[in-house]
Parts: structure tokens; C-alpha cells; sequence
């Protein structure tokens, strides 16, 4: 299981972007080039989700629920995975609680990596870069609608 975060832009349309082959890798959905693929499975041939339509989604990541206690440790559980609890409607909103977490976490990395899941599913590099890279979004759309699926 996961957690997606998404932005939209309400009127904005654009066409969806990627190869549309995706894998699943250290907890987290990873889209991949034709290339990629054939490199990493040379006698398979991928699955191809065609991706012709429009959307308003100009930012969109995938973290697996594995990460959730560090994500507590961080003070990013509620942002993340309850942005809706805490009345967090647009970007701009997850702006102040992404960078206190995420300086959290580059604060002290020993201790959250005490909570990498012993699966091996996530770890705290993947947790830092998903965050940093959501931080990043939410300052290039601050008005953009925070939507999550858990």
C-alpha cells in the first residue's frame, strides 16, 4: 500500500507526460523510459498504461506507508497523509510544515533511519527525497489543490 500526493491546477491542461510503463521499486512507483526496461528485464515486454488524455496535474508522487512512523518521528505524518485534518487546502499551506520536517530530517538523519522498515520497502533517503522534491512543487504551484490518496 501508498500514499499518493497530488497538485492540480483548476483550467490548466496539459497532456499527460512519460513512457506510461511504471515498476514498483524500494516503495515507491517509479515510471521508466522503454530503454530502461529493456535493459533491466532484456526478454520481457512491458505493460504500456496509455496516456493520451489531459490533465490539471502538474505534480503527482507515490511513497509507500512503510515510512509512516518516520514520517511521525518528523512531524510530516499529518501534512503528508492528512493534509485534509489539518485544513491544508493548497500548496502554499504545505509549505511551512514541509520545510520544518524536512530540516528535521536533515538534522538528525541516525535517528530516523532507526526507523527504515526492516523490509526494505522505503528508507529515510526516499522519505527525504520525496519530500524535498514535494517541498519543491508546492513553491513552484502555491496555489495549486493539495489531494491525497491513502
Amino acid at each position: 500500500m501508498s500514499l499518493d500526493v497530488y497538485l492540480r491546477v483548476n483550467g490548466r491542461q496539459q497532456p499527460r507526460a512519460g513512457s506510461g510503463i511504471f515498476i514498483r521499486e524500494d516503495g515507491q512507483t517509479k515510471a521508466i523510459t522503454r530503454s530502461e526496461y529493456k535493459s533491466r528485464f532484456p526478454d520481457g515486454e512491458p505493460i504500456v498504461l496509455e496516456q493520451t488524455t489531459e490533465t490539471d496535474e502538474v505534480f503527482h508522487a507515490n511513497i509507500t506507508h512503510n515510512l509512516a512512523s518516520m514520517a511521525l518521528m518528523a512531524e510530516l505524518y499529518d501534512c503528508l497523509w492528512r493534509p485534509d485534518e489539518m485544513g491544508i487546502a493548497s500548496a502554499k499551506d504545505l509549505v511551512p510544515s514541509l520545510r520544518a520536517g524536512l530540516q528535521q530530517l536533515l538534522e538528525d538523519p541516525e535517528s530516523f533511519q532507526e526507523y527504515n522498515p526492516p523490509n526494505g520497502w522505503g528508507n529515510y533517503d526516499i522519505l527525504l527525497g520525496f519530500c524535498a522534491r514535494y517541498l519543491a512543487a508546492c513553491v513552484k504551484y502555491p496555489e495549486a489543490t493539495v489531494e491525497v490518496s491513502r
